[in-house]
């Protein structure tokens, strides 16, 4: 997996600069994805720099872009259309900035700016013309979109359909007497019961699940080339962001109501343990020895083999979730006569879990905010690199970098997805050990959603304000935090931080969709959840088998049309549709892996 992001990292570098003097250099044939051509015209009477840098990337160091030399010579970039730029022309004699402009540039477009001098001014000024019009990237996503509508269409009709096929036996009840309304009516009474023998399942959560699961494989598989489906670059939240904060949280609401379920079976509080153990063990041996690793990488070396990883993070996450079940979680509601605490029973009753959840987010404030790190300042959020002017290249990430690279040395990942924008040269873990806490806290919010869910059993309404209470709590703390801004917060949302306003960010988002999809499948059965449903009760078989052969035939090839988004997209699209597809013919054939 890292080879491939490393090779997907040089396909789409940010500045891609060639100079040409007296021709243009750059042709549509040599333009890709996110790229356009700009060309310099210089008509004064000296030589002039250009300069750049990312509207992005917060307080960054400008970059130099191309030398034009003078009386009507010019110079070709080929430049990166992700984000906005903000171009800087100035003179080398004069040492002063000559014109500087903002602009969003497109996909496959040429540019002319002349650099020329005002005759009623004397003034120099930049001027854009366009020489070829862009592409409009945003036309494989409608034509997809179009296209993914039409299959949901088809999950609600072709039901639809056999629910009235089947409804027409009852029909014929009245219009033809051969027709018995007690074996009709025995059974749905047949089916009834043995619908009651099986335990039934929150739907809604396999589909949340689900739901996230196939984003993130979307997202894994290149999210069509588009940067909004990638991790941001820094501080900032996109939608490769989201997915694995809502599987935490799944996580955190699974253990609540697996482990309800298992003390009313009377399971031991020894086993929980051996289970929780053997399931851990088996989550990191997974992420350690096969995520972390692929046969593309080469031979297997412990000088690169990273040691964090998706999965581990997943599974010591986990174990802590169940560890705070297993020793104070109550398995039933006491009987009192309505305490001044019941509005907030499901908080106050879980009293020991919020006094260790609450000293892990101190502890993660005290060391974020407090520890000193060599030569950074102290409370330090930022990548590093060029950013805050250049003056901290070497501390990216902080503390939480910091405790990473003394921990792991060179075994954690190395191209974070700061490492293009920010231009930085330290290694950096998203999944590194400070972060982890942050995660715990994520998958305590998760567990918070099924407690809820069954101390107001069969009490929807309460469900669903509680959730909307929790979403509003968490999303206005979030909204202070970061002053609503991308930079300017007073600790910004960070995914790879995984910040304390990212948390509840996410976990805002989190209530609010688990609300809104226990409203739709489980109250009002509009929806089945499919076809998010398959890969939920299938996620473990579904997150490994994509990442083991998800760049291999058929679910991925060798692409030649690399000049726009559609053959990115197609082939991301349909690799996550084929393994929805795969893990549709498990829930078929009953097949569901389980640790």
């Amino acid at each position: 997996m890292e080879s491939r992001r490393l090779k997907h990292a040089s396909l789409t570098l940010l500045i891609l600069v060639s100079s040409s003097y007296g021709g243009h250099i750059g042709t549509a044939s040599t333009l890709k994805m996110d790229q356009a051509l700009l060309e310099f015209h210089n008509q004064l009477r000296e030589e002039v720099q250009v300069y750049y840098t990312s509207d992005y990337c917060y307080e960054c160091v400008y970059q130099h872009l191309a030398t034009v030399k003078p009386r009507n010579q010019n110079a070709s970039a080929i430049i990166s259309t992700k984000f906005t730029l903000t171009v800087q022309v100035e003179s080398q004699t004069r040492n002063e900035s000559l014109c500087r402009w903002s602009q969003t540039y497109e996909e496959g477009g040429h540019y002319s700016i002349w650099i020329q001098m005002l005759e009623a001014t004397s003034d120099p000024s930049c001027t854009h013309t366009v020489d070829k019009s862009p592409n409009n990237i945003y036309l494989p996503l409608l034509a997809a979109a179009l296209q993914l509508a039409m299959i949901a269409l088809l999950f609600v009709v072709v039901p639809y359909i056999y629910r009235r096929r089947h409804t027409s036996k009852y029909i014929k009840i009245i219009c033809c007497p051969q027709y018995s309304v007690d074996n009709v009516t025995h059974a749905g009474e047949t089916a009834q019961n043995t619908s009651k023998a099986k335990p039934v399942r929150l739907l809604s959560l396999d589909t949340f699940r689900g739901f996230a699961l196939t984003v993130m494989v979307f997202v894994n598989y290149g999210g069509g080339g588009y940067w909004f489906f990638e991790h941001a670059p820094w501080n900032g939240l996109t939608v490769g962001d989201l997915v694995m904060p809502w599987f935490v949280f799944v996580i955190g609401t699974s253990v609540v109501l697996a482990f309800a379920s298992m003390q009313r079976r009377g399971v031991s509080r020894l086993q929980l343990l051996r289970k929780i153990t053997w399931r851990t063990a088996v989550l990191l041996m997974l992420g350690f020895c096969f995520i972390n690793y692929s046969p593309r990488d080469g031979r297997l070396s412990w000088s690169w083999l990273r040691i964090p990883g998706v999965l581990q993070r997943l599974g010591f996450t986990y174990f802590v979730l169940s560890l705070l079940q297993t020793f104070w979680g109550q398995k039933e509601i006491p009987l009192r006569a309505d305490p001044w605490w019941k509005p907030a029973q499901d908080v106050v009753l879980y009293w020991p879990q919020w006094l260790i959840i609450i000293l892990l987010e101190t502890l993660w404030l005290c060391i974020t905010l407090l520890m000193p790190v060599p030569n950074c300042p102290t409370g330090y959020l930022g990548a590093g690199g060029i950013g805050d002017n250049g003056l901290y290249p070497n501390c990216t990430g902080g503390a939480a970098g910091h405790i990473d690279r003394w921990m792991f040395g060179d075994n954690m990942y190395r191209y974070p997805t700061c490492k293009e924008l920010y231009h930085t040269t330290q290694p950096f873990d998203p999944e590194g050990l400070l972060g982890t806490i942050n995660s715990i806290v994520m998958g305590f919010l998760g567990m918070q959603a099924g407690k809820i869910i069954l101390f107001y059993k069969k009490k929807n309404v309460h469900i669903l304000c509680r959730f909307v209470v929790w979403a509003v709590v968490l999303g206005i703390s979030a909204a202070i935090l970061s002053k609503c801004t991308r930079d300017g917060g007073f600790i910004p949302v960070n995914k790879n931080l995984w910040s304390l306003s990212f948390v509840m960010c996410m976990g805002c988002f989190s209530f609010l969709l688990l609300g809104g999809m226990y409203f739709v499948i489980d109250i009002k059965g509009w929806w089945g959840g499919q076809p998010f449903l398959y890969p939920g009760m299938n996620s473990i078989f579904v997150y490994v088998g994509h990442s083991l052969l998800g760049f291999y035939f058929p679910f991925s090839w060798e692409m030649h049309f690399l000049d726009s988004h559609w053959e990115q997209l197609f082939q991301s699209l349909w690799g996550t549709i084929l393994w929805v597809l795969v893990a549709y013919l498990l829930y078929r054939k009953k097949f569901f892996l389980k640790i």
